[in-house]
This record gives structure tokens, C-alpha cells and sequence, in this order.
């Protein structure tokens, strides 16, 4: 990783280090939304799946020119985040589904 350089001090690998981070620090905040608040989160995570789509695909394809690796690798990085926001909104509903049964049933 770059970010551990033999030529930099200490406090400048570690500042690359946490700016590394910073993605995983987003993401994080978006989970801990989607915790709270299902449906917003699930939406969250499903536009940046697909956001982030077509952008993966346009740099993978220009490194690599081929169109089945370039798709694989969306799939890769991008479908778990679609997956994970239809989850998360699945759960949404199926919760309220399950509150509003149960209201009827008592």
C-alpha cells in the first residue's frame, strides 16, 4: 500500500493511512443510518451500487479493454451495495407488514 512508504515519517504514514480510510469511515456512517432508519438507508446504499456503476466500469475498461473483466469487477465492487440497500429495504417493509398484522390481530 502506498501509504506505508519506507521514506515517510511515521505521522505522515499514518496520515495516509487514515485518508485511505476515509471510504470505509463513509460507508460506516451510511450503515449506521441504514441501522436506524432502514428504508433511508437502503435507498442509500442502492444509488451508490448503482452510481458508482458505471463509473467503475468506465475506469476498469479503460485499464483493461475488455468488457467481460470491466463487468466482472462492477459486479465485484458494486453489487454488494445494491444487495445490501434491497435488504435493508425489504426489511423496511416487511417490518411494518409484521407491526401492522400484529396491530390487526390484538
Amino acid at each position: 500500500m502506498d501509504a506505508f512508504d519506507p521514506e515517510l515519517s511515521l505521522w505522515q504514514q499514518l496520515a495516509a493511512f487514515l485518508i485511505h480510510l476515509i471510504p470505509s469511515f463513509v460507508l460506516g456512517v451510511i450503515l449506521l443510518v441504514a441501522w436506524k432508519w432502514e428504508y433511508i438507508g437502503g435507498f442509500i446504499f442502492t444509488v451508490l451500487g448503482l452510481g458508482l456503476s458505471p463509473w467503475v466500469y468506465m475506469m476498469n475498461y479503460q485499464m483493461n479493454h475488455s468488457i467481460g473483466m470491466s463487468l466482472g469487477i462492477v459486479l465485484m465492487i458494486t453489487f454488494p451495495f445494491i444487495v445490501v440497500g434491497i435488504l435493508f429495504v425489504l426489511s423496511h417493509f416487511l417490518k411494518k407488514k409484521n407491526t401492522t398484522t400484529n396491530a390487526n390481530a390484538g
